[in-house]
Order: C-alpha cells, then sequence, then structure tokens
C-alpha cells in the first residue's frame, strides 16, 4: 500500500473540495489522510473529545498489529506517539493528538455519542481507499466451495436509514449493488450491509488493490472469483 493504484473504475470526481466537510480539516492534512480517516470512522475508530478538540483512536488484536503500523506511517504527523500495546490483553493501539478539525469531524459522525451517518457522506465516501479501511475494520468474506461468495460490512451501529444511505453511496459512487440485511440477534434484528452476486465483483476490484496481507483472509481465492469471460466484462467497466 504504497500509494493509491491507477483502477479503471468510474466513480464521480471530487467536488467542490474546498467547501461543505473538507472545511474541517486543515490544510496539513493530505486528500489521502482525510480518505483514510473517513474509511476508519465508518469502521473500528473512535472520535474521543476533550473540551472542543477530539482524537482519533485505532486498536486491533496481536493478529492485526501490521495494520495498526500502518496506519500510523499514514497519520505520523498528526500522532503523538507510536503504537503501543496493553499487557492484559495484548491489543495493539494508536491515536492522534487532540486536534479542533477531529471535532469538528465528530460533530458530524455522531450523535448523543452514537455515531450516524452524516448528510455530507455523499462527498465524504468518494475514495476506494476509503471503502477498503473501511471494509478491514467492519467486513467478512461469505465463501464456500461452488463459486459462492460475497461480501458484509457489519453496519449494526447505524439506524436502517443510515444503512440505506451507505447502500446508495456505494451504487452512486461506486458502482456497487448491495442491500441491507436484518440479522437476527439476542432476540433482535440488527442491520448490516450484504454485497452478493450482482456486487460483488466489482467490489472485490475496488477494494483488493488496498488490502494488507494481515486481512487477505477477508478475500476469496482469487481463482474462483469469475472465469475468463466474466473477467474481461467486469474489468471493462
Amino acid at each position: 500500500m504504497q500509494g493509491a493504484p491507477n483502477l479503471e473504475i468510474d466513480w464521480l470526481p471530487m467536488e467542490n473540495q474546498q467547501g461543505s466537510w473538507y472545511n474541517c480539516f486543515v490544510e496539513e492534512l493530505t486528500q489521502r489522510q482525510k480518505d483514510i480517516i473517513v474509511g476508519t470512522i465508518l469502521g473500528d475508530g473512535y472520535l474521543e473529545v476533550q473540551g472542543k478538540t477530539a482524537r482519533l483512536q485505532l486498536k486491533q488484536s496481536e493478529k492485526k498489529k501490521e495494520y495498526v503500523f500502518w496506519l500510523y506511517q499514514e497519520l505520523q504527523n498528526l500522532c503523538k506517539s507510536e503504537p503501543k500495546q496493553r499487557k492484559d490483553n495484548q491489543q495493539w493501539y494508536v491515536s492522534t493528538r487532540y486536534r479542533q478539525d477531529l471535532f469538528r469531524l465528530r460533530q458530524k459522525f455522531y450523535r448523543n455519542g452514537a455515531k450516524i451517518i452524516p448528510r455530507e457522506i455523499n462527498q465524504m465516501l468518494r475514495s476506494p481507499l476509503s471503502v477498503a479501511v473501511w471494509f478491514m475494520d467492519d467486513g467478512t468474506l461469505d465463501w464456500r466451495l461452488k463459486n459462492h461468495y460475497a461480501f458484509l460490512l457489519t453496519t449494526n451501529c447505524f439506524t436502517n436509514e443510515d444503512n440505506q444511505r451507505l447502500v446508495e453511496i456505494l451504487k452512486k459512487n461506486f458502482g456497487v449493488d448491495a442491500a441491507v440485511h436484518l440479522a437476527f440477534s439476542r432476540r433482535r434484528r440488527y442491520p448490516r450491509i450484504y454485497i452478493g452476486a450482482k456486487g460483488r465483483d466489482r467490489f472485490y476490484k475496488i477494494v483488493q488493490p488496498f488490502i494488507l496481507s494481515c486481512f487477505r483472509y477477508k478475500l476469496p481465492p482469487h481463482a474462483i472469483i469469475l472465469n475468463p469471460s466474466e473477467t474481461q466484462s467486469v474489468l471493462a467497466g
């Protein structure tokens, strides 16, 4: 993940980068850093508040240590120190400094302490890198023999309405067909995003170039994904 690959995928270009949600950030953040931050907030990242500032906290298990250090490398100028490991559960964690721009971002992504999907999500979620980071955090693979596979995004922290908004953005900005499924757990139904036969190949093409080795298990073996005729069709867009 040295840089964004040149993907031949048709998604909408950035619009009005100096307005709307881009005003949350100070100039020292690169576009790549903004894309990563959006992906982490949709996933496992947490924005902790201190006064009128906030910091981004990220943590993963020992097996995902590579991911924490990659995030640190990408956001190093925003972080106070290198990743550390907890002694009790062996988790690796890293935090940025407290910043006013992250506080403004928290105001958009949180309401009454709970994560929400902001109105500006159409402008925020436009980069394949954001989707890949989100998937590394909260994605799972449903793979079986005989060429069956699908992707799932664990989005139960968001409302049904917010989930539907995310599904619409995946289609509008990336051309990925997805649907909101309700999973039953502990006598309750929780929403999650399901990417099945209609959207899986395009979704794979978008996220695969960015996936770190510690998350490769979330991708199906490439050999079973497409036959040659299907590959040619998908790559043609």
